[in-house]
């Protein structure tokens, strides 16, 4: 991968990671369903200049409803079962290896043993993370989170079976499929589905982490993560999401002043460790032999 989309690859998931420190705000003046309908509502606007991407509906509504729906509601009715939210950043975390699997059964995408390796690492660091949590958890909480990830991953294979299209107007086009269905989940839910209300009662940092939500952690990081899964196979691209929990977990600690143990930081190097295995170019280690030889 080269160094630019690496960097653009980090981007997307610190963006990803801070998301949580936004949803914390947004949910003081906003139901889950209605932060998610605002979110997609904002994200959408520009399809007033933005010309729709040359595929038919059912590719756009599909990649909506994976990508976007699926994913998010489904971590809705993960929290509404008890889900703390600590461990639904984890959880919606294994996506990554979701769809590292689907792409090797169903594109061929098979990761090299270098690859499996550092995912192996990751994953490690990952389960760490979450040791780290303490809270009681339901079993069904942890399906719909795990379905949630499972629906991200299906969208990321979509995504990739996609002919190349601009980015920034796929994802601005995807964005018009989940604010009906989530406002239905708002008046259904029992809270208030009068999102107008909602917004002209808000507070200003709920609102400004409804348009960081809208802006930058979907129209940006989602257009920037299409791009990198169109050039580079999903075993390469996907462990990048990986980050974002740690990018939660340090912008936790900086905002909120949260403490963690030394074992969540355990995870966190372990999880930047397997990403350097996978990204390491592949003739690194036959290099490092010889010269490790000379050295002696």
């Amino acid at each position: 991968m080269r160094s630019r989309d690496m960097m653009l690859a980090a981007f997307t998931s610190v963006s990803w990671g801070f998301a949580f420190v936004a949803i914390r705000y947004g949910l003081d003046s906003f139901s889950a369903p209605q932060l998610t309908a605002l979110r997609f509502l904002i994200a959408c606007v520009p399809v007033l200049w933005v010309p729709r991407p040359r595929i038919s509906w059912q590719r756009l509504v599909l990649l909506g409803l994976t990508l976007f729906l699926g994913q998010f509601l489904l971590l809705f009715f993960a929290f509404d079962a008890g889900l703390p939210p600590g461990l639904a950043s984890v959880s919606v975390q294994m996506h990554v290896f979701f769809t590292v699997l689907l792409a090797a059964v169903f594109l061929r995408e098979v990761p090299n043993a270098r690859q499996v390796l550092g995912m192996s690492a990751a994953f490690a660091g990952l389960a760490l993370i979450g040791w780290t949590v303490g809270a009681e958890l339901r079993p069904a909480a942890l399906l719909l989170a795990l379905a949630g990830a499972l629906s991200w991953a299906v969208g990321n294979l979509v995504l990739k079976r996609l002919p190349r299209v601009p980015m920034v107007s796929l994802v601005v086009w995807c964005s018009l499929v989940p604010p009906l269905p989530a406002l239905l989940l708002a008046s259904g839910s029992g809270g208030s589905a009068n999102l107008a209300r909602a917004v002209l009662d808000a507070s200003w940092p709920s609102l400004a982490a409804a348009v960081y939500l809208g802006v930058v952690a979907t129209v940006l990081a989602y257009a920037s993560w299409g791009r990198l899964l169109q050039r580079y196979p999903a075993a390469v691209v996907a462990p990048f999401a990986l980050l974002s929990p740690c990018a939660g977990v340090l912008a936790s600690a900086a905002i909120f002043g949260e403490v963690f143990s030394p074992l969540r930081y355990a995870g966190m190097a372990l999880i930047l460790g397997g990403l350097a295995v996978i990204l390491l170019p592949a003739g690194w280690v036959q290099r490092v032999k010889p010269a490790a030889g000379r050295a002696g």
